[in-house]
């Protein structure tokens, strides 16, 4: 690879952002692609599966092979309170290589005997503004209940395109938070992305259940991309 296609892939690592490198195997002339980039790409399907995917491999167009190495950053999963659901959940989206994290600041729920093994934050979630640097590879999950907790890492999700943004509530609870969100100056568009109820509609009752509903949400939008 080439000192300047190296450091292209060096830079959107570091930047936490999906890079291709493109090679024609007949040629091996190389290329860098973005996901701002495929649009216009010839390969603009195939880049946008494995943009999704981030598996590497080769493809043959019109006679032509090539390899597409795919550099996508590892998925983060922040979920917003330290309840029954976030304990069955962590471990499983985990499991799935999600990077986890924890947010609470009520202390009597986000304790390290209820959370071991995962990245617990007590705090408010203002207080963290690092932890809110969202990225397209971020998924959100909200399950306080709580506005004051909730609502501001949702804003911060929405801008910076989150590939899943969820919220536990009712149809009632979530009409409400869509209100406030767009008094942020949120539009329709962006708070139409929220999933809630969150999780996928399984008829899940316990919190584990529905921990599963929601990981598996977050894997569909994740490899699938957007409903």
């Amino acid at each position: 690879m080439k000192a300047s296609l190296l450091e292209a892939v060096n830079t959107a690592r570091l930047a936490r952002q999906a890079i291709a490198v493109v090679t024609d195997i007949a040629s091996g002339e190389q290329h860098c692609v973005t996901s701002d980039e495929i649009a216009a790409h010839a390969l603009y399907e195939e880049l946008v599966k494995r943009f999704r995917s981030g598996k590497s491999g080769i493809v043959e167009r019109e006679g032509v092979e090539t390899f597409i190495a795919m550099h996508v950053p590892p998925p983060r999963l922040v979920v917003i309170g330290a309840v029954h659901i976030s304990q069955a959940l962590y471990p499983i989206a985990q499991a799935c290589g999600f990077d986890v994290t924890i947010i609470d600041p009520r202390s009597a729920f986000a304790t390290p005997e209820r959370f071991a093994g995962v990245r617990l934050l007590a705090e408010w979630p203002q207080d963290i503004p690092e932890v809110l640097d969202f990225d397209a590879y971020t998924a959100l999950a909200a399950v306080t209940h709580d506005p004051k907790i909730d609502d501001l890492p949702l804003q911060k999700a929405l801008e910076a395109e989150c590939f899943y943004v969820g919220a536990l509530g009712s149809r009632k609870t979530h009409a409400k938070r869509l209100e406030r969100l767009r008094s942020t100056g949120l539009s329709e568009e962006q708070t139409a992305r929220i999933r809630a109820p969150i999780g996928l509609d399984i008829g899940a009752a316990s919190p584990q259940e529905i921990a599963v509903a929601v990981m598996g949400e977050i894997i569909a939008s994740l490899r699938k991309g957007a409903a």
